[in-house]
């Protein structure tokens, strides 16, 4: 356990999306953890005052139903507040994600949570700092030995296959015929409209996942900026399947779900 000089508060958000800008909180915990270790919580669900997307009820399963009767944030802030009075701040991710969504939060009630003198820990970037994920990581771990050579096409190539090898051998859940295997590596996502998950399901409805029109749907962008649509039509990153989706929403076609019952 690491020594405190002050309170640790870890806390979490669930939200309507991940926008700060456009998404709001619907769920909220914090455990705080004095200098003498003792700990305690504070935990609320939160009335966004706005629906939540089907798409979000679907990872954290909160319902409009569930939040109906709870308190807003602005009614929450003051026990926030009082929650993480002197606290430095921990949780996972909580750098890209949490904080700037809490922050936000804030900021529309009329608040600010100040950061100022805060220390911030953050379990995710600890994470993958410590676990790097590349190549040498993996043969280092699967194979058991360090990664002589690397960033020659060969020796990659030959660790590649190994890797490859040692994973069938030790993940007995993992299908054992290539065409399986072939369809559990290239399964999509179930949030996302294409394969790069440029564009996801909100609402029914193929909505943008990027850039600054992040959480609108592709048909609202389409009728009110049709120029921004033919500008990421054009990208040379743009892959042929971006590009057909936005080819095919200037002349008013949009995806459809193959099951919006999950869409």
């Amino acid at each position: 356990m690491i020594k405190q000089d002050r309170t640790l508060v870890f806390f979490d958000l669930e939200a309507t999306g991940i926008s700060p800008l456009e998404d709001r909180i619907v769920d909220i915990a914090m455990i705080r953890r004095k200098p003498d270790g003792s700990e305690d919580s504070f935990c609320s669900l939160v009335n966004p005052g706005v629906p939540i997307p089907r798409e979000a009820t679907a990872i954290h399963h909160i319902t409009d139903e569930m939040v109906a009767g709870a308190p807003t944030i602005k009614e929450l802030v003051p026990k926030i507040l009082e929650f993480a009075e002197g606290a430095d701040f921990g949780g996972f991710n909580i750098l890209k994600y949490d904080l700037p969504m809490i922050t936000a939060e804030f900021k529309r009630a009329g608040f600010e949570l100040s950061l100022e003198g805060r220390r911030l820990v953050d379990a995710f970037f600890i994470f993958q700092r410590m676990e790097p994920r590349n190549l040498t990581a993996a043969y280092k771990l699967y194979c058991g030995k360090p990664l002589e050579n690397a960033h020659r096409a060969e020796a990659d190539a030959r660790a590649s296959f190994e890797i490859f090898d040692a994973q069938l051998a030790r993940y007995a859940a993992l299908p054992q015929e290539m065409g399986a295997l072939s369809a559990f590596c290239m399964a999509r996502d179930a949030k996302g409209v294409d394969g790069e998950g440029k564009f996801v399901w909100r609402n029914g409805e193929a909505a943008f996942n990027f850039g600054k029109h992040r959480t609108l749907s592709l048909r609202d962008v389409a009728m009110r900026e049709p120029s921004y649509i033919e500008w990421l039509m054009r990208q040379e990153r743009t892959t042929p399947e971006l590009a057909k989706i936005c080819k095919d929403a200037l002349a008013g076609k949009f995806p459809k779900p193959a099951d919006p019952a999950r869409a």
